[in-house]
């Protein structure tokens, strides 16, 4: 028996995976939650402990982060931000413009707090002469030395 599959486009697929993470995330404080009944924990001290998680958790989605997928003349830009840092996404934007990026393709989803971009862009062979190491060293250099205001 043959398997056939759809192909997804990008968006659908980065929405799929947003749900999925919503769910995985409901399911993990719902065994949170059994284990601390089991174990026999007070819900005033379960809720003080879910606030904290749910704090430290937070507080680390908050830190930009940004991955760089090279394939030939193509390069992909994944930037996961808090929503603190959209700004990154125009800033991302402008420099590869500057770098004589092409910019093919650009979106974006929501998750809780935290922000996922995906960025598809064609390095050519420009007058600028900036290769896809060059630009991966610039979006690294502005994403992990910004800083709060």
């Amino acid at each position: 028996m043959e398997f056939q599959q759809e192909a997804t486009s990008l968006p659908d697929q980065l929405e799929e995976a947003a749900n999925y993470i919503k769910r995985l995330q409901i399911n993990l404080e719902r065994m949170r939650e059994k284990k601390d009944s089991l174990m026999g924990i007070d819900q005033e001290t379960n809720t003080s402990t879910m606030i904290s998680r749910t704090t430290t958790t937070m507080a680390g989605l908050k830190s930009p982060h940004i991955e760089i997928h090279e394939k030939g003349s193509a390069l992909e830009v994944v930037l996961i931000t808090g929503l603190d840092f959209q700004f990154m996404f125009s800033e991302t934007i402008r420099l590869l413009h500057e770098q004589g990026a092409e910019i093919v393709n650009a979106s974006f989803s929501v998750v809780n707090d935290t922000v996922f971009h995906t960025i598809h862009s064609k390095v050519g062979d420009s007058g600028l002469g900036h290769g896809a190491a060059t630009i991966s060293e610039r979006l690294n250099k502005l994403v992990y030395d910004a800083s709060p205001f």
